[in-house]
Parts: structure tokens; sequence; C-alpha cells
């Protein structure tokens, strides 16, 4: 049973519990066609000054599951069950209010798409100072400074002038800087950036990255990265979710999953990434099929019609869903999958590992 918080006496930390804990969480969106199933019993957890990187692909359910934690599906029609636990606070349970309250002063998001997340007929600056005064009881003149101070320290330059700009006067990627110095005015614990390189030159890209990590070690924030792209995980995360069909199926320290994967489906991922350190021996091999139908899922495992592997597996693989378990001998890595260890082990060195 979720524990219903007592906003008058929030809980506070539990030096035992991590920051972040996301314990069995499901967020299904009912529809005309059936029940959506985005997320389907998501748990993970995340300390501070740790970056987590959720990949997948579209539809995997991995921005779903961000904004159920940031609590911006509860204007819609979506069922959420299980625990969010933020710092001590349990948030699925909370009142809308006081989760609002949490918004940008204990955690904060960077979406996608700039553009359409800033206001376009407010100025940047104004959309910063109204973000910063929200949570702090200051004037005008010391928000608009600060606005100013925050473009400055994201790489924008000219913050002074350019604090009185609207979003259309900036590139992609000066609105992306202006859109995390807006994610970060009240130095939120909790920072999830969704796709934050997307549709940005490799420059570009390279310079937000290394702009989050630094910001991330400044505020010792806990970092949740959430792209398709492996490249940018390999640069910035320290632990990887593998989420497929609404859940997960493999999670590890980064250097896991690119080094000793376990799921045929991180597999496909890795197979599917262009490679610079390394020339290939062969073309890249792209996961075959589609991406299940999250109404329609199939039966066992989901990956199981695109699983190049499935008929090793006794049947197990049509029949039942397989539970993500520690994988022997790797502690901190966990995998979902109906092939016995030793034979996914031997499959990878000898039939995967060649040809990445």
């Amino acid at each position: 049973m979720t524990e219903v918080l007592d906003e008058s006496a929030p809980a506070g930390a539990d030096p035992k519990r991590p920051f972040l804990e996301v314990r069995d969480l499901r967020i299904h969106f009912p529809t005309d066609d059936g029940l959506v199933k985005s997320v389907d019993g998501l748990s993970f957890s995340l300390e501070r000054g740790r970056t987590l990187g959720i990949v997948g692909e579209s539809g995997s359910g991995k921005s779903v599951s961000s904004m159920g934690i940031m609590g911006l599906h509860r204007t819609t029609n979506a069922r959420i069950s299980g625990e969010i636990w933020l710092d001590g606070d349990e948030l699925v349970g909370a009142s809308a209010d006081f989760v609002r309250r949490l918004r940008g002063r204990k955690m904060a998001m960077i979406f996608q798409d700039p553009l359409s997340s800033l206001h376009p007929y407010y100025k940047v600056g104004a959309q910063i100072i109204e973000a910063y005064r929200l949570y702090n009881d200051v004037s005008k003149k010391a928000a608009r400074q600060h606005a100013i101070d925050l473009l400055g320290r994201v790489g924008i330059p000219e913050p002074t002038s350019r604090v009185d700009d609207y979003p259309h006067q900036f590139s992609g990627g000066m609105r992306q800087r202006a859109m995390i110095a807006m994610a970060l005015a009240c130095d939120p614990e909790l920072l999830i950036a969704d796709e934050p390189t997307t549709a940005l030159d490799v420059t570009v890209q390279a310079g937000i990255l290394e702009l989050i990590r630094s910001l991330q070690q400044e505020f010792n924030s806990a970092v949740i990265m959430i792209t398709h792209d492996l490249g940018v995980i390999a640069e910035v995360a320290d632990d990887v979710l593998v989420m497929y069909g609404g859940k997960a199926v493999e999670h590890a320290p980064v250097r896991d999953i690119f080094k000793a994967p376990e799921h045929p489906y991180t597999w496909g991922l890795l197979s599917s990434m262009p490679r610079m350190d390394r020339a290939r021996a062969e073309r890249l091999l792209p996961v075959p099929g589609s991406p299940p139908s999250l109404i329609n899922l199939p039966s066992g495992c989901a990956f199981n019609p695109r699983c190049r592997y499935d008929e090793r597996t006794d049947g197990l693989a049509l029949t039942e869903v397989p539970e993500l378990r520690q994988a022997p001998g790797k502690p901190g890595h966990s995998v979902a999958c109906h092939l016995p260890a030793e034979l996914r082990r031997k499959i990878f060195s000898e039939e995967v590992s060649p040809r990445l």
C-alpha cells in the first residue's frame, strides 16, 4: 500500500535510502482501442552525483516514465501506481500541489524541444525570472541578475542583452542552453534531460553534454539522461537502464553495457550503432522488425518476435514474461531474459561480439 504523504510534515531523507527510488511504477492510458501500458512495472534507483542513462527505441516508455517522476501525467487520464521516492518523500501518493512545489526546486526537466517548451510570447529572461521567483523571495532586479548569471554560466554570449531576447531569436543550440538555464534556476537536486541533444550538430551536442556534466559536478545533482543515442550514454552515464515495451530489460554499469551486455535487445542496439574507435568487419545490423504495440504486447517476452535467439529458450520466450534478475557473478547487473546466463555469454562472445 502506498504511503500517503503528510504535507505538513514531509518525511525527510532516509540516509539508507537512495536519493531517487522508483518501485514497480505503472503508467497506463485508457483509450478507445484498449489500455496502453506505456510503463509496466519499472523499478530503479539513483544516488546523488550519478547519472543514469535510459535508452530504448521510441515507444519504449522512456519519456513517459520521466514525466511520471515529474508528476506531469496528473492532468491526463493516466492510471498511475507504484511508488516514487525522492529524498524521502513519496510522490505517487502525494497531492498535486505538493509535487508541483517540488518541480523546479527539487527536480527539473530539460525537454526534447526547447522551442515548444519555452513560451514564444515571453522573453527568455522573463521565463527564467518567473521560475526563480516562484521559489525565492527576491526582487525583480535580483532575479534578473540571477537570470543573466545563469545565461552566462550555460555559455550564452552577451547574456546582459540576450536576456531580453525571445526564443525565436536564439539558435537551436542556444535555445537548449536557455532551457538548461531555466531548469537550473533553483539548483534542483534531480535533473532529467529528455533527448537534450536531438537535432543539434555534433559540436553543439558535445558542448551541451559537457555543460550538463560540469553543472552536475558543481551541484552534486542526480541526473537522468534519456536518449536513443548510445554514443551519448557512453559519454555521460554511470549506469544504463535499457527499456523495451514499457519494461526494463537490462540495468547495468555503463562499462558492462558496452563490454559485456546480457540481453539480445541490447546486443541489437549495439550492433546498429556506428563505431569510431575501430573498423567493423561487417555492415551495421539493425534490430529486425518493429517495436511492439503497447496495447497488444506479445505473449511471454515482449521481445520474442524480434529475437534471433528465442528458439533457444525451450518455449519460455513465448509463454512467460521474464523477470529482471541479477546476472550471475555481476553485482549491479540485472537482465530480464529466459536464455541461461552461460548460453547468453557464449552467444555474445562467439556470435555477437565479433560483429560489433
